[in-house]
């Protein structure tokens, strides 16, 4: 259980903060950075929970959760040495991408298929969700980018990389099934 009796400490005055193993590391590195972008995505889901309700208000709520799980994993570095410590680290599982593929192949059965590239809009709640989903890819690249650095548990990856396509194929439910959809009309401008 987290216990927060003090907001502010000032050990991260000086451009730093801790991980979850303890070690200090700059507020820019891309440990950091990875797991605040997860923190931003999770942020932006707060807002397009606003336009939501039933069904998809629930599955945002427990995407919200999960990427609390995520930012728990990748704050916390070495998966090789997990079975060292005193404590078992939080880390992302299969079973939580598996759900979001069952609920992208649920959302994606009511859908008729894509013939063009859809530009992100419609409603007020397809859009923040399309909003999400580059703010997931963001997040993704960087988790890519601090895995060929150092060890990252490669499911939190293969969430992330889900999540970007449950974000778009529910910002297509959000546009009464796609009905909505704003079409991309290739050099339509020209």
């Amino acid at each position: 259980m987290v216990v927060l009796n003090k907001i502010y400490t000032r050990t991260g005055d000086k451009g730093d903060t801790a991980l979850g193993d303890g070690s200090r590391v700059p507020k820019d590195g891309a440990r950091v950075t990875a797991y605040g972008t997860a923190d931003e995505l999770n942020a932006v889901i707060g807002v397009a929970r606003l336009h939501a309700e039933g069904a998809a208000l629930e599955a945002l709520t427990r995407i919200q959760n999960d990427l609390f799980d995520l930012g728990a994993d990748l704050c916390t570095p070495d998966q090789d040495k997990d079975d060292e410590r005193e404590y078992t680290p939080l880390r992302m599982v299969a079973s939580q991408t598996e759900r979001l593929e069952s609920e992208i192949d649920a959302m994606n059965a009511r859908l008729s298929p894509l013939r063009s590239f859809i530009l992100p809009g419609g409603s007020a709640l397809a859009a923040h969700l399309h909003l999400c989903r580059t703010v997931c890819r963001r997040a993704e690249r960087l988790c890519v980018t601090l895995a060929a650095a150092e060890p990252v548990n490669p499911e939190a990856i293969r969430y992330l990389n889900r999540l970007s396509d449950w974000f778009f194929v529910a910002a297509r439910i959000a546009n009464d099934d796609g009905k909505g959809d704003v079409l991309w009309q290739p050099g339509a401008n020209r």
